[in-house]
C-alpha cells in the first residue's frame, strides 16, 4: 500500500491518517486495529499499515467518511462542570462532555486529556488527531499545572511519593513541585 497520495504526498500510517481525520485519537486508533476493528481494502489492517487515502478504510465495519472538500480542524477549551464524564458513551447513563459540545460536520471531537467525574476544570478540545497527538503524547514533556484541594492533611511521606510518583492505571504520574495553600 506505498504510493503518492494527492492529499499527503506520501502515504502514511493508518492511524495518523484516521487521526487526521478526526476519527479519534492515534492511541485509540492504534487500540482499534489491535482489535481487529478496523478493515483497509477488506483486509484486516494491523499496526503499521500505509494508505494514500482512497482505499475503502472501515471501522467496525462503517466506511469512513472523507469528504472531498476540506474541513478545517477546530479546537476549543471547554470548562467541565462536576457531573459530567469525559467519555462519548457511559454504560452508567451519565451525562458525557460531548453532549455538550458543539455538533461538528465531517469530524468528531477529541479529547486532550480528562478529568474525574466530580472535577472541574478546562478541557482542550479538537478535530485535529494530529494536534491531540502532539498534545497528549509523553515525548511532547509538555507540563501541565493542576490545582488540587485535599480534605485533611497530607504529611510529609505522602508529599515525597507526590514528588517521586505513584502508579496510575495509564502509567506513572508525578508532581516536579507541590505548592502547599492554605
Amino acid at each position: 500500500m506505498v504510493g503518492v497520495s494527492q492529499e499527503w504526498g506520501v502515504a502514511e500510517r493508518l492511524q495518523k491518517w484516521l487521526a487526521g481525520k478526526g476519527a479519534g485519537s492515534r492511541r485509540e486508533i492504534e487500540r482499534w486495529i489491535v482489535a481487529g476493528r478496523i478493515t483497509v481494502d477488506g483486509e484486516v489492517a494491523v499496526l503499521g499499515a500505509k494508505v494514500e487515502g482512497t482505499e475503502r478504510i472501515c471501522v467496525d465495519g462503517k466506511p469512513v467518511r472523507v469528504s472531498e472538500r476540506e474541513v478545517k480542524p477546530r479546537t476549543i477549551i471547554y470548562h467541565k462542570p462536576p457531573g459530567e464524564i469525559c467519555t462519548r458513551f457511559d454504560p452508567q447513563g451519565r451525562r458525557t462532555i460531548f453532549k455538550s459540545l458543539p455538533k461538528v460536520i465531517g469530524a468528531r471531537w477529541i479529547s486532550v486529556g480528562r478529568l474525574d467525574y466530580q472535577t472541574s476544570g478546562l478541557l482542550i478540545l479538537t478535530t485535529d488527531g494530529e494536534l491531540a497527538n502532539r498534545l497528549m503524547h509523553p515525548s511532547s514533556e509538555l507540563q501541565r499545572e493542576y490545582v488540587v484541594r485535599a480534605l485533611g492533611q497530607l504529611n510529609d511521606q505522602q508529599l515525597d511519593e507526590l514528588r517521586t510518583g505513584v502508579e496510575l492505571d495509564d502509567g506513572p504520574a508525578r508532581f516536579e513541585s507541590i505548592e502547599l495553600s492554605s
